[in-house]
């Protein structure tokens, strides 16, 4: 009987270092796949995969990698990754697109999807998307995907919002307009707080955080043809009332003068972490990090609420995500690439990551968003705004940062930085 044992255990044992051995050899580093597959897929991804640098993360991006990879045995997947440096890392795809070699499927960060688009560099992804697949997408990811000929040309597969973190310890009720954030903040700093905290360094979370308070005012970048508007008649108003608004923050001390340099969601946390503020404009994504880094009881104390607007009906929230485009020529190759899209990642990445679907009925599928927060967080959405898909949205956001910090510094006053602001992005459209 031992040696019947034996036997079985030493076969079970055979067999899971078989298996071991099997998976090892479909994923490597840069590899997902047999080496010796007849069809090669390059792949150039973010942090949303196996090169994830969280373990946990990481491995739940190999198995579903691995599983995909499974259901297309004659494919490998050659994976490139990008750096943190998103901007540079998009650019230059995008260069490398023009140019002809660009890798055959990448993710493509949505505020810059448009540049790629009105550079005919992306295939057509809509014979591999159903029209039921199309509709499910809240409005502005429809939009935001689709060309002016309605062609799919990229599937945005995750989303997030902006909204408004407090200590409800110390922030007993949610602010619902300006005025009450600043009355919430300036109290705050009675007990010791620094006040609220934003984005407001050289980056482009300080542009879309502040967008909000633009778009609650009902105000617009550009024009329906892609033209810069924000610096002239009933914009220019709205656009320094919401400027002012963020320098009266400062100025009063219901913000602290470090917002001016202000560049990375991280510092929020930390603050948050060393009980040094109450109150912070952050991503959802962070409610998540607030939990895994704060104790049980402090991480109780925090909240969120959507951000305040000018009045308690004037509200705007900045959305924006990820999204898997296709730059081959090859039908087999752009096919590959919309599975990968299908099948990794619009719901199974949503629901390792927790980041929010861009679907509606995902919500109800993947149990992961059927908490309070998540379901608060879909309701946001609807009203969500992404930033306008046009080749200049980039300038007017380099231009806004610039700005933000003359006006929050004190270097400028609003309306100069103002001027300055809209007179380069002018420019810079008419070399467009």
């Amino acid at each position: 009987m031992k040696s019947a044992t034996v036997s079985a255990f030493a076969l079970s044992t055979l067999l899971f270092s078989a298996s071991v051995s099997f998976a090892q050899e479909l994923a490597t580093k840069d590899r997902i796949g047999l080496a010796d597959a007849p069809k090669s897929l390059v792949v150039r991804l973010t942090n949303d995969s196996p090169n994830n640098a969280d373990p946990v993360i990481a491995e739940g991006y190999q198995k579903l990698f691995v599983d995909f990879i499974k259901k297309h045995p004659d494919w490998k997947l050659q994976l490139q990754f990008m750096s943190s440096d998103i901007g540079t890392e998009q650019a230059k795809m995008l260069e490398q697109a023009k140019a002809g070699n660009a890798p055959d499927c990448a993710a493509v960060d949505s505020f810059v999807l448009s540049q790629f688009m009105v550079n005919n560099v992306l295939a057509d992804f809509t014979p591999y998307f159903s029209k039921e697949e199309v509709d499910d997408l809240f409005p502005f990811i429809r939009s935001g995907i689709t060309d002016k000929d309605q062609k799919v040309r990229a599937w945005w597969w995750d989303t997030d919002l902006r909204v408004l973190y407090r200590n409800k310890s110390i922030v007993a009720d949610a602010p619902q307009t300006w005025d009450d954030l600043k009355k919430a903040a300036l109290a705050s700093t009675k007990e010791g707080m620094e006040g609220v905290l934003f984005n407001g360094g050289r980056w482009e979370g300080t542009t879309f955080d502040w967008l909000a308070n633009y778009w609650a005012l009902g105000g617009k970048l550009v024009d329906d043809s892609g033209k810069p508007v924000f610096g002239e008649g009933e914009n220019k108003e709205k656009f320094l009332k919401a400027l002012n608004y963020f320098k009266d923050l400062v100025d009063s001390g219901a913000a602290p003068k470090r917002v001016s340099t202000i560049a990375n969601y991280d510092d929020m946390n930390a603050a948050a972490a060393a009980a040094t503020t109450a109150l912070f404009i952050g991503g959802n994504w962070q409610y998540a990090q607030l939990k895994a880094t704060l104790d049980e009881d402090e991480f109780n104390n925090w909240t969120f609420s959507p951000i305040p607007g000018p009045s308690a009906d004037q509200r705007s929230t900045g959305t924006g995500g990820w999204t898997i485009a296709s730059f081959s020529k090859d039908k087999d190759k752009i096919e590959m690439c919309a599975n990968l899209a299908r099948e990794v990642y619009m719901g199974p990445a949503n629901a390792l990551q927790q980041q929010l679907p861009t679907r509606k009925s995902l919500f109800d599928k993947y149990e992961v968003f059927s908490t309070e927060a998540n379901k608060t967080f879909a309701k946001a959405l609807v009203d969500g705004q992404a930033r306008p898909g046009v080749p200049i949205y980039p300038e007017i956001s380099n231009q806004i940062q610039i700005m933000m910090g003359d006006v929050l510094s004190g270097t400028k006053k609003p309306e100069d930085a103002l001027n300055a602001a809209f007179n380069a992005a002018l420019e810079a459209y008419k070399r467009l």
